[in-house]
């Protein structure tokens, strides 16, 4: 028997309770016009942020151009990617839109020459785009398993390979933050692709840290849990239920402070970890 907390589906009214009171100051920042604030944590730097055309992506962008940064939305769907863009743009920030399918690597090797050209450099990179399978290995095609492992883990390869390039040659350090995912910490009973590929983002965040140290790039990922709506989705399920002890869903602002954070000067001494942003699921006792 479970001793964790098993919480009930919340319904619309109680979710956007919760979201409201999780990013009442990110929700402030999007109505005041980029460059209001006068301690912008990303002043000057470019970054990229991949899967930036919704949830934590897109609250990712609209973070980072919040403060300071010009921002590079990479997304496969150009109607998202764009709303994304505008409203950065709206709000007074710096943003371009690229489509591109960073599963492939001549799309991702003509995306970072755009990037340049566009804003001159890259300081951040934030591997987020996923896709999931939500399938058992019995009823897995092979089909399903290559998607899967290509838009969520090698993107991750392919884009860090083609970024830290970038800034090695710039030789003024940087940031990347791989986006993870619980699924690759626990064995789930479905699913099975994406929790491979999640769990093998944990250590290839581990190994690119190492790699790239001497550079003074720091490499490191968070760890979410049920933030936001399901992934490939764009609405908000409020059938699913919650296990954590917030006893909530995450918000993607909070995924999107976290990365703010690891990408900052903040956590100037914090490389090659797995921040769980999770609301406590992977602390809780989940063998008995």
């Amino acid at each position: 028997m479970l001793l964790r907390p098993i919480v009930p589906p919340c319904n619309e009214a109680e979710y956007k309770q919760a979201n409201d009171a999780a990013s009442g100051a990110a929700a402030a920042s999007d109505n005041t016009n980029v460059g209001e604030d006068q301690t912008m944590k990303l002043e000057g730097r470019v970054a990229v942020v991949t899967g930036a055309g919704r949830n934590i992506g897109e609250a990712v962008a609209r973070l980072f151009a919040a403060e300071g940064a010009k921002v590079a939305v990479v997304d496969l769907d150009r109607p998202r990617g764009e709303r994304t863009a505008q409203a950065i743009k709206s709000a007074g920030g710096a943003a371009e839109l690229f489509v591109t399918d960073v599963a492939k690597a001549s799309e991702v090797a003509a995306l970072v020459k755009a990037v340049v050209a566009r804003f001159g450099r890259i300081d951040i990179l934030v591997n987020n785009v996923a896709v999931s399978d939500n399938k058992t290995i019995l009823d897995i095609t092979e089909e399903d398993w290559d998607r899967v492992m290509n838009v969520t883990l090698k993107s991750q390869f392919l884009m860090s390979k083609q970024v830290a390039h970038q800034m090695v040659a710039q030789g003024a350090g940087g940031n990347i933050v791989n986006v993870g995912s619980t699924s690759g910490w626990q064995g789930r009973r479905r699913a099975i692709a994406y929790s491979a590929a999640k769990g093998a983002i944990a250590n290839f965040t581990r190994a690119l840290a190492v790699q790239l140290a001497p550079h003074n790039i720091r490499v490191n990922a968070i760890v979410p849990n049920k933030i936001g709506s399901p992934v490939g989705r764009d609405e908000f399920d409020p059938t699913r239920p919650v296990e954590n002890m917030l006893k909530r869903p995450g918000q993607p602002d909070e995924a999107a402070k976290a990365i703010l954070f690891l990408v900052s000067d903040d956590s100037s001494f914090i490389i090659g970890e797995n921040l769980f942003v999770d609301g406590g699921t992977m602390a809780m006792d989940q063998t008995s």
